[in-house]
């Protein structure tokens, strides 16, 4: 084998689901060039984020850390410029590295030769889909045209300019396709004279389920502003009818961000190929977090449901992963800086929770792998959105506790919250539709189950 080092190309869009991916199955959409990566690497089954919300899930992208170890909980949170993380680690090792796009942590990029990202005077770090704002190593420009192809050009530029005498570490973060999901020019039309597939509890009712899940306003016919919809709704419609004609509003426009995307992902797949980088990059595309795409009659993300902590990860390594691999495993987001250590051939630092998954990709069976993750959601506003909850989920089983004075944002003001729980039998009920925890048959299971939280919780120190 070569012993030329391993360079890695990181791109990550913001709150794309796996259900629409092509590759992942999905009824309403297809990724052609994501599909390239999947084809000829591997696709995480079960992968997930440990706090689904921007900020803190790419604050433990980065520092291989859950949330209140590396004291990003909230979106509020900034990371600690200080604070040892991967990027840092390979430029140590003699690793170029850069960031470009979307960057959501506050602070200036540390660890990074070179950056230029949406700043966080830009909508708080969101940015905007066309003209955007981005601030390359502290000098702000305004660039016309529309984001992703932005971002990419200044992925490709980077690549041409960077120094070839090392091995490069490039994240490419995209702003889309988060709300308010502006398309581009090109795609604005794209399924203008169909209706997207419905996700059959488009109009879940709520019931067997904790308030939490029926008080969440994440709700698209109730919580969808005239900024997502691009229009008003028809003052006649109520109820389910509005609930329909908002989904096909929203989602029409997300699936056209996420088809920009995935025509960029084809061209930078096509400059690794040009250049003869392909066989000796990995490749990654995935998401910092999942997203609600009608399930639940939702939108957004943040619930410990499958469809919000579910994140899409798939991985193009030509010298080691064979094409068409499927990983079943429970990888977790702190996984990422372990894993990317591993290929550089750099020791991961004892303070990093996660670990390395490059065995279990190369085909390896490993019988010590997890079989739960712990996942908790810390943010709680008095107007808005989930109560703050923690959980574990198994491979069968997902128990989650609703608890009443959470951590909050800054300057918040908690909203006091009764604590409820919430079971879901995943083998019988994957779409988490009935809570079982009352339910006598399932007591055994819920004791052993909350052992097991409280054994994760006490090993990652989360004592909170």
């Amino acid at each position: 084998m070569s012993c030329e080092p391993t360079n890695f190309l990181f791109i990550m869009a913001d709150d794309h689901a796996a259900n629409a991916i092509s590759c992942y199955g999905s009824r309403i959409n297809r990724t052609p060039n994501i599909d390239r990566i999947a084809a000829l690497g591997a696709r995480l089954e079960n992968c997930f984020c440990t706090n689904s919300i921007c900020t803190p899930s790419r604050a433990s992208i980065l520092t291989g850390q859950y949330s209140h170890i590396n004291g990003v909980y909230t979106l509020a949170d900034s990371l600690d410029e200080s604070r040892r993380n991967v990027a840092k680690i390979l430029r140590e090792a003699g690793y170029q590295t850069a960031v470009i796009g979307k960057w959501h942590l506050h602070n200036v990029p540390s660890g990074f030769d070179y950056w230029n990202i949406i700043p966080d005077e830009d909508h708080h770090g969101q940015g905007r889909y066309y003209d955007p704002i981005l601030s390359e190593m502290g000098k702000i420009k305004q660039y016309k045209g529309y984001v992703t192809d932005i971002i990419t050009d200044l992925t490709i530029r980077w690549l041409k300019n960077r120094d070839r005498n090392k091995p490069f570490f490039l994240l490419c973060h995209h702003k889309a396709p988060h709300r308010p999901w502006d398309p581009d020019e090109k795609h604005a039309k794209m399924y203008e004279e169909e209706d997207i597939p419905e996700p059959d509890n488009l109009l879940d009712d709520y019931k067997n389920r904790s308030r939490a899940a029926a008080n969440a306003k994440l709700k698209i016919g109730e919580d969808l502003t005239l900024r997502d919809l691009k229009q008003s709704p028809p003052p006649d419609l109520k109820g389910s009818a509005l609930v329909k004609w908002a989904y096909q509003r929203y989602i029409k426009d997300y699936l056209r961000c996420v088809a920009s995307i995935d025509d960029n992902v084809g061209r930078l797949l096509d400059y690794l190929e040009k250049e003869g980088l392909a066989r000796n990059t990995i490749v990654i595309y995935t998401s910092d977090q999942g997203m609600f795409l009608g399930e639940h009659g939702y939108f957004d993300k943040r619930f410990m449901y499958e469809e919000s902590i579910r994140m899409p990860f798939i991985i193009r390594y030509p010298r080691e992963i064979e094409p068409g691999t499927i990983i079943n495993d429970i990888i977790l987001n702190v996984d990422f800086a372990p894993t990317f250590l591993d290929y550089a051939g750099v020791d991961a630092p004892k303070d990093m929770q996660g670990r390395s998954f490059r065995p279990l990709l190369r085909g390896e069976r490993l019988e010590d792998w997890r079989t739960s993750m712990y996942y908790r959601y810390w943010m709680h506003l008095a107007h808005h959105w989930v109560p703050a909850h923690y959980g574990i989920r198994t491979k069968r089983y997902k128990l989650i506790y609703y608890y009443g004075q959470p951590l909050d944002m800054k300057g918040a003001i908690p909203q006091p919250t009764e604590p409820e729980w919430e079971l879901f039998d995943l083998k019988l009920d994957p779409y988490e539709m009935k809570n079982v925890y009352d339910d006598p048959a399932y007591a055994d299971t819920i004791e052993k189950l909350k052992d097991e939280m409280k054994r994760l919780r006490k090993e990652l120190k989360d004592n909170k």
